[in-house]
């Protein structure tokens, strides 16, 4: 039987993306080398400038400078793409995700406690397991958690709840930090969209990607000045959930 028409559609969108992706990481590569070999350049004529006698030279030393820093940005921002346009090829087992949640958190808590901030965690025990690639879920777990961090400069509140949902496991962050507004909640998964002064807005993307990638959903819900909620539902393996 022939795939219905929204199927092909939907996998001609998906070997699309595919292609667009393996043409942008290959033309990141390419740029790579080059300013790779600007930026050592530029190193070696800041070396040779240390101590600069003239006007000229304090001059070409300042730029030289800068032209190193403007470069190490840009590799930064080549690295993050690279990791945003290779498709995830996640590996999962079934996971207690309770389990993996607490290893995250026990491994944040020093650091929340320098930043003040006070994590409470309520996860419903007796959870199913779900299929989890625990490398992928520590790096989608640590963004959201320094996500979370970024927006209570003072201090705050982190909630982390876990619990069972009519469409799998749950589970929720809550922070009482920042908040965004309806622009910023409407642009957070477009690549390169950030209000960070050092960010790439390529975290968020790539924590989604990730996310589709296990088959699970996300939602985000904030308000201006009252904080961040962001829920993921991972889908019950089927031989499971039918017992």
């Amino acid at each position: 039987m022939e795939a219905t028409p929204s199927v092909k559609s939907r996998q001609k969108l998906i070997d699309e993306y595919t292609e667009i992706a393996r043409l942008a990481g290959a033309l990141a590569h390419e740029i790579k080398s080059p300013l790779s070999t600007i930026r050592l350049t530029m190193e070696v004529l800041a070396e040779d400038l240390e101590e600069p006698e003239t006007a000229r030279e304090r001059r070409t030393l300042e730029m030289a400078h800068t032209v190193v820093k403007q470069c190490l940005r840009l590799e930064n921002i080549l690295n993050h793409f690279l990791m945003f346009a290779k498709a995830p090829a996640v590996k999962t087992v079934p996971t207690n995700l309770n389990d993996e949640v607490r290893s995250i958190l026990d491994f944040y808590a020093e650091k929340a406690k320098l930043a003040n901030i006070n994590v409470a965690t309520y996860l419903t025990p007796d959870l199913p397991p779900v299929l989890l690639d625990r490398d992928a879920f520590g790096s989608v777990l640590w963004n959201l958690i320094n996500n979370a961090q970024a927006a209570m400069r003072d201090g705050g509140d982190l909630v982390v709840r876990t619990y069972l949902a009519p469409e799998g496991v749950a589970l929720e962050m809550i922070d009482n930090g920042s908040g965004m507004d309806a622009t910023t909640l409407d642009h957070l998964f477009d690549a390169f969209y950030t209000t960070k002064r050092e960010g790439f807005g390529l975290g968020l993307p790539t924590v989604k990607k990730i996310v589709e990638a296990h088959n699970a959903l996300m939602d985000v819900e904030s308000e201006l000045r009252r904080g961040t909620k962001i829920t993921i539902k991972f889908p019950i393996p089927q031989r499971i959930s039918n017992g």
